[in-house]
């Protein structure tokens, strides 16, 4: 039988209030559509109402919310998404450990820091470690933390440059037969990097950074030969090396480096059966010290809400086609 329960939260200063509801009480409906309970507001208190055990997460992430406004955390709509998820998963978590610990403010005041339990690992490994491997599908913010990482280490005077490189194309970087110069062939596939380096510092700055050579973003064939010293070196999309690119880009580091290797090894486009070096790689590496892995899974993306939706309705019609399938199978088999 469903318990139903009702609860109050009070808020001893209103502006910390006006912030966790959110503009218009955006913040409550996400949560009241996400938790299926509902919420008002009045004066000071919020008062939650629904199934028990959804009402008691909803009191806990209003109260983290108020902790976390109270410390000067700017709240956005996609944080309250955040913030369900990780309760939801483990009701124990301190949204203050996770969300508060601020990787970088970019130039646009933008505060990035981790919006989930593994993406807070994640960031903690490339402080700890050297070398850092990240694998896990698109959007759980592999390459932007990693990028985040690098800026926030050349403001702080950490390394000397960043270098953020990506095989240029499919099938070994085979850009003959694309129009244009070198620069040209290459930089729609470097576009990603540049995105998300141009979004977390003004145009203007990252041009000149870029042009006096502080960041450098390439492909990947550009490494070969050199030593990399007093810098953060990314590779990005690095399910697209084979063995190797891998091998050789891993012995480009030099002294006072970090490198930050990235990739989703369900998405290889490597043709003719080549084996992909950063599968390859796990079995090489593991358990070397200075050297640590990081997986993550679907439940880590991190994007616009809806995304999550969208996520969940291609995964319902898939499952509808393998019963569809299925049940055909079933029938074309019984005499």
């Amino acid at each position: 039988m469903t318990q139903i329960a009702t609860r109050k939260v009070v808020f001893g200063d209103l502006s910390v209030l006006k912030q966790v509801i959110g503009i218009n009480n955006e913040h409550l409906k996400i949560i009241g559509d996400t938790l299926g309970i509902q919420l008002s507001q009045r004066g000071n208190e919020i008062s939650l109402q629904g199934e028990a055990l959804d009402v008691e997460l909803g009191v806990r992430l209003l109260e983290q919310l108020g902790g976390l406004v109270e410390k000067g955390y700017p709240l956005y709509p996609a944080d309250i998404d955040y913030a369900i998820r990780l309760l939801s998963e483990n009701h124990k978590v301190s949204l203050e450990e996770v969300f508060l610990d601020t990787v970088y403010i970019s130039g646009k005041r933008k505060v990035i820091s981790p919006k989930s339990i593994r993406q807070k690992q994640y960031i903690d490994a490339i402080r700890r470690n050297d070398i850092v491997i990240a694998i896990g599908p698109a959007g759980t913010g592999k390459t932007y933390l990693a990028m985040a990482m690098a800026v926030s280490a050349l403001m702080k005077h950490k390394v000397e440059r960043i270098i953020l490189a990506r095989p240029a194309v499919e099938a070994g970087e085979k850009l003959g037969f694309l129009p244009g110069d070198l620069i040209e062939k290459v930089n729609p596939y470097l576009r990603p990097l540049y995105d998300a380096l141009h979004d977390m510092m003004h145009f203007e700055k990252a041009a000149r950074l870029v042009d006096r050579g502080v960041i450098e973003i390439a492909p990947l064939a550009f490494m070969r030969g050199r030593t990399l010293n007093n810098a953060f070196v990314i590779l990005d999309e690095a399910q697209n090396t084979v063995p190797e690119q891998m091998k050789m880009f891993l012995t480009r580091l030099g002294f006072g480096s970090k490198a930050v290797i990235t990739g989703d090894i369900t998405q290889i486009d490597l043709d003719g059966g080549k084996k992909s070096g950063l599968v390859q790689v796990q079995d090489i590496l593991k358990g070397i010290p200075g050297i640590a892995f990081v997986y993550f899974t679907e439940k880590d993306v991190v994007r616009h809400h809806l995304v999550q939706q969208i996520i969940k309705a291609y995964e319902r019609m898939e499952a509808r086609r393998s019963r569809q399938n299925a049940s055909a199978r079933t029938g074309s088999d019984t005499p």
